[in-house]
């Protein structure tokens, strides 16, 4: 269900995407949402924090995005806790913003989105899985929150 623009968080919003390691899906998202748009303070966490995949460092790199220097970190690693909208991409993270947002205003969207390092197989079969993420990320973040303009590009 796609929300109304009345529902989406104000140019100057806080918005966090969550996933299971950090290492993957929520770096990825926040990359390319500070992409697309200007005027949002994005981050990234995750239930645990583990180590950042090189296969999602180079699935970016193709796209003209650099991940390289990200440091996987958990939701208890945030300086500021105040989001406006969290994102989660896997059911771990769905339940921990749940409970870390249950008192407060802040929205959870729930993007049920692959997990690609449990693909198996060779290890052009294995980056075609997080071209394929990137991929869904990407068309998902331009539906929620638009395209960028021309220039932009």
């Amino acid at each position: 269900m796609e929300l109304a623009p009345q529902d989406l968080p104000p140019k100057e919003g806080a918005i966090l995407f969550a996933c299971t390691m950090n290492a993957v899906r929520s770096p990825m998202a926040a990359a390319m949402l500070r992409h697309l748009t200007r005027g949002l303070y994005i981050e990234s966490a995750g239930v645990k924090a583990g180590s950042l995949d090189p296969l999602a460092v180079e699935a970016m790199g193709e796209i003209g995005l650099e991940i390289a220097k990200h440091r996987p970190r958990r939701f208890q690693d945030l300086e500021d806790g105040n989001f406006d909208l969290v994102i989660t991409l896997s059911p771990e993270a769905q339940h921990q913003a749940m409970e870390l947002t249950r008192m407060t205003a802040t929205r959870v969207e729930y993007w049920p989105t692959m997990d690609p390092t449990a693909v198996e197989g060779s290890r052009e079969q294995r980056l075609d899985a997080y071209r394929a993420v990137r991929d869904q990320l990407m068309q998902r973040l331009k539906q929620r929150f638009g395209a960028p303009a021309a220039a932009d590009t």
